[in-house]
């Protein structure tokens, strides 16, 4: 594996999952094998690894697997739950959530998702469905693409670089990623130190075109219904928007609504939850940051499944 495709927070997201060899778990965010390869190697011959990745060149990449207690499907992970009942699955004793844009998709100019190198603007984690950046930033209402960088980008020159893009585009489509971070950064008029102006807008146009937090919600939510009692859920994010989803999720099945909590009851007239968060956050040693400097916004967040509560 070479160090572009180095997993990140490895070993602590293996050992947070709480691997029994004869369970069975799921990888929904495969990218190129690195947590999978590492779960495999903790399981037993009764034990299965189910993956997901709705990236076709991800999933070609799982074909350097051959593993009888592996296998992988082509598919958001908003589909976990489907995929689980079609692959007969009614329960699962682990599920790791690895998300956000992998170092692959990165690298690679075509895939539109940097503007290091020149590439064709589509930003598509799944090339073979929907609509690119490219042909969505051709339609879209200049009210509406603010809202997205503002809402995605947290990017408060919001109003202005929409209008430079609706602007742009009359002279002609906006097809290259060079091209629209050149005019975002005309129009964005302060730079924050180390970070490049056009930086919060591809990422709010990512997150848009492929539904990413609509996506790592429906995923949470599929999750639980399947962890098996005593199971875990392991989630990393990459920034604070996914991570904040994260947060809340687990704070919202671990503990009891305020507005009950402030009622005069004993702890066991409260309703039980059907998660227990686990630990606190976890984020890259100093040396993993070193090796790995895309590491260094991750944050893993951990909870595990309460026998008997239901969902």
């Amino acid at each position: 594996m070479s160090p572009a495709h180095v997993p990140v927070l490895l070993e602590e997201a293996t050992d947070a999952l709480r691997i029994d060899p004869d369970g069975t778990y799921v990888d929904a965010t495969f990218g190129r094998g690195g947590h999978s390869r590492a779960i495999l190697q903790r399981l037993g011959p009764r034990g299965r690894l189910l993956a997901l990745d709705r990236d076709p060149t991800a999933v070609a990449a799982a074909g350097g697997i051959a593993d009888p207690r592996f296998c992988i499907v082509h598919a958001p992970f908003s589909h976990l739950g489907r995929v689980l009942d079609e692959q007969g699955i009614p329960h699962i004793d682990g599920l790791l959530l690895d998300v956000g844009v992998s170092s692959p998709q990165i690298d690679e100019p075509e895939r539109g998702f940097s503007f290091r190198q020149d590439g064709p603007l589509d930003m598509r984690m799944d090339t073979t469905r929907g609509p690119s950046a490219a042909q969505w930033l051709e339609e879209v209402d200049e009210d509406e693409l603010a809202h997205i960088i503002r809402k995605y980008g947290e990017e408060r020159f919001a109003k202005q670089v929409a209008r430079a893009i609706v602007t742009a585009r009359q002279a002609g489509p906006l097809t290259g990623t060079r091209q629209l971070a050149q005019v975002v950064a005309a129009a964005v008029r302060k730079r924050e130190p180390g970070q490049d102006p056009a930086t919060r807008t591809f990422q709010a146009i990512r997150i848009h075109i492929n539904r990413e937090l609509e996506e790592l919600e429906a995923a949470l939510g599929q999750g639980l219904q399947h962890l098996a009692p005593r199971g875990r859920l392991v989630a990393i994010a990459f920034h604070s928007l996914e991570d904040r989803l994260v947060k809340q999720f687990i704070r919202r099945h671990s503990t009891v609504p305020d507005d009950i909590a402030r009622l005069p009851l004993r702890e066991d007239q409260l309703p039980p939850r059907p998660l227990a968060a686990v630990g606190r956050a976890v984020k890259p040693s100093a040396a993993e940051v070193a090796a790995n400097p895309r590491a260094r916004s991750a944050v893993m967040r951990v909870a595990e499944r309460v026998p008997g509560v239901p969902a």
